[in-house]
């Protein structure tokens, strides 16, 4: 049996062939800091954020696309993997997704954390390119094709045709950055403390980069930062537009610099056919029309975008045949095998 495994800063997501996406769960881990116990995984241990005695930690292992703490990796994935393998599954084979311009010890970290489990073989393939192909999108013609991978630790874009990367930059900037900023200005501006989950309830509810003149409220909650006790204050949707515009504005640079190096036969192909956001923050309220104004060349979102990467992952499960009987297929869009 394959599986197809999408890593991610926020979530990690579990594909099965011929079954579809069966686990979609937050990439956060919980131990006793003194045994090094795992006490929970997922969104288990993603409740226990900000809530948790000084003897028991919950930490997300997966920083900027990339993995910060390689035992506490190991033991989520094994735990999530046992969740959908049985003991009848036996060595099964796995594509996983990782950002473009990883390094060779970036890479190998992610292959030991599967690897722990006990698999028969791990591919590797750029998340740019299985989130095109899990938008939908023809990856392997001699037409370019652009896609936006908008992450919470981390944002890629990339021009794709043949199956390859013709033009791509990555960038760990994403919506925990967006977060990180709503947390500081909540703190400046009204001496209120809140952690990232509230951060990221506030951006979801009223976060919107579009120009409309109709305010939502949000009712931030968190604890005074001069007396300690709790505390709410309603903040509007203008409040935090202009707080998570610079990073809004940094992904946008990020894309147009890839329209900007791209050679000029494909980026003909982009003018015509638009460029497709994917990843969760693709869903942030006036988000496409901010990056089609500053382009010029028309934005749409993919249908479900944050599962495009895994779907695409699920997708380059077929390429695996090719790749173990040496098929000489130039195209295969997998990029290597551990």
């Amino acid at each position: 049996m394959d599986i197809a495994l999408d890593l991610g800063s926020s979530r990690t997501r579990l594909f099965i062939d011929k079954k579809g996406k069966v686990l979609d769960e937050a990439s956060v881990a919980a131990y006793n800091v003194m045994t090094n116990r795992i006490i929970a995984v997922g969104d288990e241990a993603y409740a226990m954020i900000g809530k948790t005695p000084d003897s028991i930690s919950a930490e997300f292992p997966i920083e900027n696309g990339v993995i910060a703490q390689s035992a506490l990796v190991e033991d989520m994935v094994h735990i999530l993997m046992k969740h959908i393998c049985t003991s009848k599954i036996v060595m099964p084979r796995v594509v996983a997704s990782i950002p473009g311009d990883v390094t060779e010890v970036e890479k190998r970290a992610v292959v030991n954390a599967i690897s722990a489990f006990g698999v028969r073989r791990v591919y590797l393939i750029e998340n740019t390119k299985v989130a095109a192909m899990g938008a939908g999108l023809d990856i392997m013609g001699p037409h370019g094709t652009m896609i936006a991978n908008l992450g919470a630790g981390t944002s890629s874009a990339a021009i794709l045709s043949l199956g390859g990367i013709a033009e791509s930059k990555f960038i760990k900037t994403g919506g925990n950055n967006m977060d990180d900023e709503i947390v500081k200005y909540m703190k400046r501006e009204y001496s209120l403390v809140i952690g990232e989950p509230m951060a990221e309830k506030c951006k979801a509810a009223i976060g919107d980069l579009s120009e409309e003149d109709d305010e939502e409220v949000f009712r931030v909650k968190g604890r005074d930062a001069i007396g300690g006790l709790p505390r709410f204050v309603d903040v509007k949707s203008g409040e935090i537009k202009k707080v998570i515009m610079d990073t809004a504005m940094e992904i946008v640079t990020m894309i147009k610099d890839v329209i900007e190096n791209a050679p000029p036969e494909l980026v003909g192909d982009i003018y015509e056919d638009g460029i497709t956001l994917t990843g969760g923050l693709a869903k942030l309220r006036g988000f496409a029309k901010l990056i089609a104004d500053n382009t010029g060349i028309r934005v749409t979102v993919a249908k479900d975008p944050e599962d495009s990467v895994i779907l695409g992952c699920g997708e380059a499960i077929r390429y695996i045949t090719e790749v173990e009987k040496n098929k000489k297929n130039d195209i295969n869009p997998l990029m290597a095998a551990y």
